[in-house]
């Protein structure tokens, strides 16, 4: 299908496999939207800020996501980093339908009035090289300071600038996601057993994310950094994503949010109209 098409052109340029001129040509197509849930309410936010999404992994919840999208209208939308995982493309190629629907549907906002900005991750660290450039509606920007409706400024960023281990050890990084491409996979396997016995969903990596007391230092330290930062740039506060952990609190003084991300926890920020 055309749709098909156009998606895979755009993942591969993703990772280096295509010319700008053909991303264009790919980002153009205008298919109509796939049919959508029926009814439901649709939510009208100003701004939404969604992160690691991990396109091109098994691990990516792209049906959940779609739901989401077809459900929520907004002014601005943030692709906060890691939006296609060309790690994981790099080392075996996954591209289902759903992924090529959750590239159309974004595409499409972006041409039907929605601000579109995207601010490459470490994981789809070769769009940067697009910094400045604009496709199919899309700004790629390196950062982005945004204004909410009540004034307060709030800097977008990814967030791997501040993991020690992606800019000193970047093997190490790549280790790290092998070993979490692992977990996800233990979990699904975990996750079926619990199902057919009736049991609720439950996250293996989350479990150890909040148990075992070097990672909870990671997560505090992280947060502390991002938050310093933004403190020292005179913003009120900061949206990121990378450690695939929501959170939205005040660290002396600074409103730090985290978007989550959308293979475990599902979750997005949103700024409402009145800021």
């Amino acid at each position: 299908a055309p749709h098909q098409r156009a998606s895979c052109k755009i993942a591969a340029t993703m990772h280096g496999a295509m010319r700008r001129d053909e991303l264009l040509t790919a980002a153009a197509d205008d298919t109509p939207d796939p049919p959508g849930p029926p009814g439901g309410p649709v939510l009208r936010v100003r701004t939404v800020w969604i992160s690691d999404l991990h396109l091109g992994t098994p691990g990516c919840q792209a049906d959940a996501l779609l739901d989401f999208l077809r459900h929520v209208e907004c002014h601005t939308l943030f692709l906060v980093g890691d939006i296609i995982d060309g790690w994981q493309l790099r080392r075996q190629w996954y591209w289902p339908q759903a992924h090529n629907d959750v590239v159309q549907k974004l595409l499409r906002k972006a041409r039907k009035g929605t601000r579109v900005i995207f601010v490459p991750g470490n994981h789809d660290e070769f769009a940067r090289r697009y910094v400045g450039h604009n496709f199919g509606g899309v700004d790629v920007v390196k950062e982005h300071i945004h204004e909410l409706a009540d004034g307060r400024r709030l800097w977008v960023t990814h967030g791997d600038l501040f993991d020690g281990v992606i800019q000193c050890a970047k093997w190490l990084a790549y280790v790290g996601d092998w070993a979490y491409e692992l977990t996800l996979k233990i979990n699904r396997h975990l996750n079926s057993l619990r199902a057919r016995l009736g049991l609720p969903y439950w996250s293996l990596s989350r479990f150890l994310k909040l148990k075992v007391k070097r990672a909870v230092s990671y997560v505090s330290d992280f947060e502390s950094a991002v938050a310093r930062e933004a403190r020292e740039r005179g913003v009120h506060g900061v949206v990121c994503g990378h450690i695939h952990h929501a959170e939205m609190r005040t660290i002396e003084g600074v409103l730090y949010c985290n978007d989550g991300d959308w293979v475990e926890s599902l979750t997005a920020l949103v700024e409402l109209p009145d800021g």
